[in-house]
């Protein structure tokens, strides 16, 4: 990648207090000259992350990690975006080695990681160059501007993975956050509660917490990309009205919002890594079931709308399959589990799919073009496109080839960019181009299999992807 600009120029930059001193010498009719000798050239840095863990009690499970991600650069003065963040995992870490060392909670079997990097080419870079993170995280709790207070306008989400990563670990955020809705909405109401999660400086009302579907633009996105894997749990405001403006300060704020959002990390972090039994998992199996009976009500939500009456089909083998792989991810935490007993005898399962009707006819077979299998190559690592970089986009201008069309196609909910993320993510040796059409339109909207193939070529062309005989 050439990071130099093809029009030779440079910029002065200068701490706060600088600024502030010059603009007052300015004000005062003062003439400011400044003088610039530039020498630049390009050469190996370094980035420095910081991260500090509280270790597993298992001898062999601590070699396992939650890691409790967020990111420590934004612009200033950044109180939300991410200082909130920041400060909230710093928060969890120290509160939950306190109960450890009090004997008040027991240690987890797996140990803890907390992690402040860069926002997302930290995140990119760290493992990379640190392949062994990766190996060792099983999940993540993303915290990217979770203190927003009313003046913020601000809707606090627990976000789910994509539909590439299906997992239960999205589901167990869900039932925490969903704990705290119940109970701060109950001190909202009423002005008592077992568990009001209200700190003395903050506010009064319900979180009323949004359980949402995958959207991108933190952290997250490095780790569940399917380079790595990881399916995290997401928290985080959007919109807030003052981001990357001189109004994210403290005094915008929340405290209790703040408390309500390290319970949830800590508490799902916490349970993630002290899993271990068959019985956690069945408990675990159950919840699934539950969780996945409201998104496939919400489905059914959008299908008498309207929406999308011809995806009937698609959407149950997508949820069927989601439903399968989600209750296998269990027994990555407790390899006990009864998964395959629960799934063979399906009278639950059965209970959920059939919700979504007459399919009205399942997708036909794939043929021709649609039988096309793409596996990955081992590099590069990553999101196709982070903060200020496009790998495509760069490596195709070098070979004087175009752009892909997918990138700029808008789906019913999803545009260009969550298609193509999703479309790679599904990439993986077995499914053909058909197959990943499919479940990317279950996904964001239907789309055309010209469009995902155009893509996925390109893709190979640089060497990200290769063709499966």
């Amino acid at each position: 990648m050439e990071s130099f600009s093809e029009h030779k120029t440079f910029a002065f930059m200068v701490s706060l207090k600088t600024a502030r001193s010059l603009r007052d010498r300015l004000a005062h009719g003062e003439q400011v000259r400044l003088h610039a000798i530039v020498k630049a050239g390009q050469h190996p840095g370094e980035l420095n992350v910081v991260t500090a863990t509280i270790p597993g009690a298992d001898s062999k499970l601590r070699e396992e990690e939650i890691a409790f991600s967020c990111h420590l650069d934004h612009q200033r003065p950044g109180a939300n975006d991410n200082a909130s963040g920041c400060v909230t995992i710093l928060e969890v870490a120290r509160t939950l080695l306190k109960l450890i060392t009090e004997g008040k909670i027991a240690r987890p079997a797996r140990t803890l990681r907390f992690i402040w990097p860069p926002e997302v080419e930290g995140t990119v870079t760290l493992l990379n160059a640190r392949p062994e993170f990766a190996k060792r995280i099983k999940a993540v709790i993303h915290m990217d501007m979770v203190g927003g207070g009313r003046e913020t306008k601000a809707i606090f989400h627990v976000t789910r993975g994509p539909m590439s990563l299906p997992s239960f670990v999205y589901d167990v955020g869900e039932a925490f956050g969903d704990f705290v809705n119940r109970e701060s909405d109950q001190f909202a109401s009423t002005g008592n509660a077992p568990y009001p999660f209200v700190s003395p400086e903050g506010g009064k009302e319900a979180l009323q917490a949004d359980f949402a579907d995958y959207s991108m633009g933190s952290d997250h996105d490095v780790y569940q990309e399917g380079s790595f894997r990881i399916p995290a749990i997401y928290l985080n405001d959007w919109p807030d009205r003052y981001i990357h403006t001189n109004g994210d300060v403290a005094a915008n704020i929340d405290p209790t919002k703040l408390k309500r959002a390290a319970f949830i990390g800590a508490a799902s972090g916490y349970f993630l890594a002290a899993m271990t039994t068959a019985s956690q998992a069945d408990e675990m199996l159950n919840l699934v079931i539950e969780r996945l009976s409201l998104r496939v009500l919400n489905v059914l939500h959008k299908r008498r709308m309207k929406l999308i009456p011809e995806m009937d089909g698609v959407i149950m083998g997508e949820f069927d399959d989601s439903l399968v792989n989600t209750m296998q991810s269990v027994t990555q935490f407790a390899p006990d589990a009864n998964v395959p007993a629960n799934m063979t005898s399906i009278e639950k399962r059965n209970m959920i799919l059939p919700l979504l009707g007459d399919s009205g006819g399942w997708p036909p077979p794939p043929s021709g073009e649609g039988l096309i299998r793409f596996a990955r190559n081992s590099a590069p690592k990553g999101p196709m496109a982070v903060f200020g970089y496009d790998y495509l986009t760069d490596h195709l201008a070098a070979k004087h080839l175009p752009r892909p069309k997918l990138l700029d196609y808008s789906g019913l909910w999803g545009a260009g960019e969550e298609y193509a993320y999703e479309t790679l993510n599904f990439v993986d040796g077995k499914r053909n181009v058909e197959k990943i059409r499919q479940a990317v339109s279950a996904e964001y909207g239907p789309i055309s299999l010209d469009l995902v193939l155009e893509y996925l070529e390109a893709l190979e062309s640089i060497g990200v992807l290769k063709r499966v005989p």
